[in-house]
């Protein structure tokens, strides 16, 4: 039988994404930012006939890549989570710090996704369904592979525990 972690547990403070999970996301910011804001600034750039024309043009696209890059290794190097007693927890903080408690009686069902690139990188999505509206789920992407097995088997565990003593 297994148990949610006991206040002992390693789990049972912030843990970090690996940093792998941040690497990750600065590349797909990177593509992100190449298109928003990179692509408008250049085209402004180039329809405007401001000074420096196509290089000034290629800066705007640098500039938006490197932002989106900063932007998404920051998200998630600034994401945490943590399972203890009363449910999963999980810390964002990239200008506003937001954190989302799920007890674990409002755990509905949970699904684990891996796209192409997680899984060359050892990495999975894991998402919390919750009680509630058709849309209340919570993603948290990043987490190494072997740890988002171990949250989906531990919460689910616990689910059919809270299930049989109804």
């Amino acid at each position: 039988m297994t148990e949610l972690p006991s206040p002992a547990s390693p789990l049972d403070h912030w843990q970090p994404l690996p940093q792998r999970a941040a690497r990750m996301a600065a590349l797909e910011g990177g593509f992100g930012g190449l298109f928003l804001p990179g692509v408008p600034l250049a085209a402004a750039w180039w329809f405007f006939d401001l000074p420096g024309g196509l290089w000034g043009a290629s800066v705007g696209l640098l500039a938006g890549l490197l932002f989106g890059a900063w932007l998404g290794h920051r998200r998630l190097t600034r994401t945490r989570w943590r399972l203890d007693g009363l449910g999963l927890g999980l810390r964002r903080d990239l200008m506003w710090q937001l954190e989302t408690r799920i007890p674990i009686s409002r755990v509905q069902h949970l699904d684990l996704r891996r796209g192409p690139l997680e899984r060359r990188a050892g990495l999975a999505t894991l998402i919390v369904h919750t009680a509630g509206t058709r849309l209340s789920a919570v993603t948290i992407s990043g987490l190494d592979e072997d740890d988002a097995e171990r949250l989906r088997d531990t919460l689910s565990h616990q689910l059919d525990q809270n299930a049989d003593a109804l």
